[in-house]
């Protein structure tokens, strides 16, 4: 087909030919379709054993850090005297997964406060030094931890004992 010369043929062949191929394209059509409603099923399984197992997880979390396993970045500023905030994966009382300091930023960072000056510590050594020092978690008049929730710009202020740290697995 492609050799013809399309420009030879009269309108009624042109319109014959279409419908020609229209005709011959309609099993396949149906089939794509049928594919395509299968693929979409397997699809939504997937996404629902997904989802399924991110739920048992955050309940498994929820569920360690109510027995005491993990213990909350208050206790861990004032504990831990070095290594590096990325060694845990820090979770809400919620079960939440959330990453510390400010969207966007190149490392997680805690902020700690000595009522007046605001310094913001990289690492646990820093940290402790800070809190050592009398210092607290927060930035002036704002007690807490500034957390986000990872791969969002959305962040908020939670209580230091509302943020637990489990070590990241190996």
């Amino acid at each position: 087909m492609a050799g013809d010369d399309l420009e030879a043929l009269d309108p009624a062949e042109l319109e014959r030919r279409v419908a020609d191929v229209r005709e011959r394209m309609r099993p396949v059509e149906r089939e794509l379709s049928a594919l395509r409603a299968e693929r979409d099923v397997l699809l939504t399984e997937i996404r629902r054993r997904e989802r399924h197992a991110h739920r048992l997880s955050r309940a498994d979390v929820k569920t360690a850090m109510k027995e005491g396993r993990f213990p909350s970045i208050a206790e861990l500023v004032a504990a831990v005297e070095a290594g590096s905030l990325d060694e845990y994966v820090y979770h809400l009382k919620t079960g939440g997964e959330v990453v510390l300091g400010f969207p966007g930023a190149r490392s997680q960072t805690v902020s700690l406060t000595d009522g007046v000056q605001v310094a913001q510590a990289k690492d646990f050594a820093e940290a402790f030094r800070l809190y050592s020092a009398g210092w607290e978690l927060g930035s002036p008049g704002r007690p807490g931890v500034r957390v986000h929730f990872p791969g969002t710009r959305q962040e908020r202020l939670a209580a230091s004992d509302e943020v637990f740290a489990r070590p990241k697995p190996a």
